[in-house]
This record gives structure tokens, sequence and C-alpha cells, in this order.
């Protein structure tokens, strides 16, 4: 029988699910219900822990001291990293796209309150050199008697992506004790690993739900390319024959914006107006786009009114401190 790999347990699992009545109600349907994995923990919290159970542990089994990874300046993996790597005992060193201006907020607050050692980069070397910096600084902190191991953006790769392979089962369990079956599960897409991890287990558990990708960046073919490959990764380490083809591989793009981090006012008013409407804080990099995308696409009728959807929360809520002169109240 194929085993997933061993993992930490440190997130608070498994994570509620409740009915978002209101928003369902103004959009007259579907039923929207939400997943909190924002609420996995505090300073681990989100979507990024699932994943950093599966590689910190394979970094503690191959005797590691130091995770290097990377990610934009307000990167909710890094913090999360940052905040594991502490919690065990180990240094983090996080390659940041940005510069420091000397003024910490949100995430970078935090990472240097957890003690992270940061070097930040260019735009251009995080698109292009990204990964041969993070193996010249793991060559460095090598020659100075540590064993770094590193965890590449997002840790979206094989053994990361079954954070979410375990939150597939994990939905599933749920929609027994809650008595409804969900028709879609939808999540953001920055990095690809959470959408491979529901993927793969959706297929090889034989569930009958549709998995659908909002990016917050990037473009549909990119990340239909990206999570391929990370599950193609996946298949190897779990050793399964099941086939995935780019075509199942459900992405719904054009709520990107300008880019990465970048929120348009309509999008900016949608996330002030569901906090006011049902209590839920979302983030204006992630789960603020993937929310407004997804209600957009119900008013032009993509979803059926009477189908049940999950959408997954992923976290964030750190990333809207340094935002906060954008909202108009």
């Amino acid at each position: 029988m194929n085993k997933i790999p061993p993992k930490l347990n440190i997130a608070n699992l498994p994570t509620r699910i409740e009915k978002l009545e209101r928003l369902s109600k103004e959009l007259q349907g579907p039923n929207i219900f939400i997943k909190r994995d924002d609420e996995t923990g505090t300073e681990i919290s989100g979507n990024k822990v699932r994943k950093l159970e599966f590689s910190v542990q394979e970094a503690l089994n191959l005797g590691c001291d130091v995770l290097i990874t990377c990610g934009g300046i307000q990167s909710n993996h890094c913090r999360a990293t940052a905040a594991v790597a502490t919690k065990l005992g180990l240094k983090s060193l996080l390659v940041l796209r940005g510069s420091d201006e000397g003024s910490y907020d949100g995430n970078l607050f935090l990472n240097k309150l957890l003690g992270a050692d940061i070097k930040f980069i260019t735009s251009e070397e995080y698109k292009n050199n990204r990964l041969s910096i993070m193996e010249d600084l793991k060559l460095s902190y090598e020659n100075k008697g540590y064993k770094p191991y590193i965890i590449p953006e997002g840790a979206s790769n094989g053994i990361g992506t079954f954070g979410y392979f375990n939150a597939m089962k994990e939905i599933i369990s749920q929609e027994k004790e809650l008595g409804l079956h969900f028709d879609k599960i939808i999540v953001a897409v920055g990095s690809g690993g959470t959408h491979a991890g529901l993927l793969l287990s959706q297929k090889i558990l034989n569930h009958n739900c549709e998995i659908i990708g909002f990016n917050v960046c990037d473009d549909e073919e990119y990340f239909k390319n990206r999570i391929y490959n990370i599950l193609e990764e996946s298949k190897s380490i779990f050793k399964t024959e099941t086939n995935i083809s780019k075509k199942e591989i459900h992405i719904i793009d054009g709520y990107v914006g300008q880019g990465y981090g970048l929120c348009s006012p309509e999008n900016l008013a949608f996330i002030m107006d569901l906090a006011k409407l049902e209590g839920l804080i979302l983030d204006p990099v992630y789960t603020g786009k993937a929310m407004f995308g997804l209600a957009q696409e119900i008013r032009k009728g993509t979803f059926n009114k009477k189908e049940n959807i999950l959408f997954i929360h992923t976290g964030g809520v750190f990333g809207l401190y340094p935002q906060k002169d954008l909202f108009l109240f």
C-alpha cells in the first residue's frame, strides 16, 4: 500500500468548516462554505504550515539545522518557516524579493522578531536566480559548519504538497460529519502546492468533487505547468501510477489585477464589505483576490446555484497591515 512521507505535528488540525450564510444569500446561491486554514496557528497560521510539516520533517531526518527559503517581502511562507525553525531550535535564512528600507511591518516585522537571517534581492534576481542564490547561501552556511536545507517558494514541491493531500482527506471526513457534499473546492494559487495536493488526493481517493484555483499572479498556463510538475514529483515520492493531465488542472484566470500583491480598488472594497458582512478577514494578496474572483464568477453564472462550494481560507492576515493605507474608510 502506498504511504505518504512522515511529518511533524505542529499545526492546529483539523480546521473547522463554517457556512457563509450572508454571502451565500447576497449572491443568491450557491451555498458557500469556508475551511478556516487561517486558524492552523498564530505565528505559523495559514496553509504553509501544512506543507512545512512534511518539508521540515525531511530536513530533520537529514540532520539539517538551517532552513533556507524564499518569497516576497511579505511572504506568509517565509514567516511561517521562520516560526517553525525557531520553535524547533533551528536557524532560518529568508531570501526576500524587495529592499531593506528600514520600515518593518506585517510579516517582515515578525521575521525579525523571530530571529530570522534575511537577504534582500531585486525582483529580477528573484525571478531569474533565486535558486542559485539559495544554493550559494547554502554553501556559505556549510562553510560555517551548518547543514542547511532548502525549501522552495511556498514549500510547493513534491514533499510539501502532501500537506494538502492530507487536507483533502480531512475535508472528506468533515463532509461525513456535516452530512453534506462539496461539489467544488476553491483555493487561491500563488505557488501551486496547495492546489496540487488537493488534486492528487482527490484523484487517488476517487472523490467526486472539482478543485478550482484562482491564480493571484502569472497566468493560467504558467500554473497548469507548475502544478503538473509538482504532481509528477509527488507521484514519484508516493509511488503511484495515477495519471493527471494538464486538462484536469482547472484554473480561473482574470483576477490577478496589476500583479502579485497588488489589489485593485474594487477588490479592496470587496474585502472591506465581506469583513462587515461576515466578520471574515481576507488578505489582499491571496484570499481576497480568490474570493473576489469567486463572487464575480458566481454573478456571471459560472457556478450552479444549488451547488455546495468550499473555499479554503489559506491565511495571510499579516499581509493586510503594510497595505492598510490603501483601504478607504
